[in-house]
């Protein structure tokens, strides 16, 4: 199944990062602009035109990482919007990361 397909689960206790080798396997569903930090984190910036459409851009996100319950970072500036990934409560990068980035694709 497609990642942009799926949707995010619970963290469980005792849940451990992805391996560097599931993370190449779902980077490779994403757009190359995603880049993978230290496999700790998932960035992508998206340019915009202008400040409006950023900010549409960043309240869409938000309704789909409330429908999601996973919720990324994302910094607004005047032409473009920076969102990053990662799941704080395993201090790394889970399955819900991917499946936030390829739906924020989908957007």
């Amino acid at each position: 199944m497609e990642l942009k397909e799926m949707h995010c689960s619970p963290i469980s206790d005792g849940t451990s990062p992805l391996s560097e080798s599931i993370i190449k396997t779902y980077r490779k569903q994403l757009p190359v602009e995603w880049q993978v930090i230290d496999n700790k984190k998932l960035k992508k910036e998206f340019p915009f035109e202008n400040f409006k459409r950023g900010m549409a851009f960043a309240q869409e996100i938000g309704i789909l990482a409330e429908q999601e319950q996973h919720h990324p970072y994302i910094c607004i500036s005047f032409k473009k919007v920076v969102v990053e990934l990662s799941t704080h409560d395993i201090g790394g990068l889970s399955e819900n990361d991917f499946i936030v980035a390829a739906k924020i694709e989908e957007l």
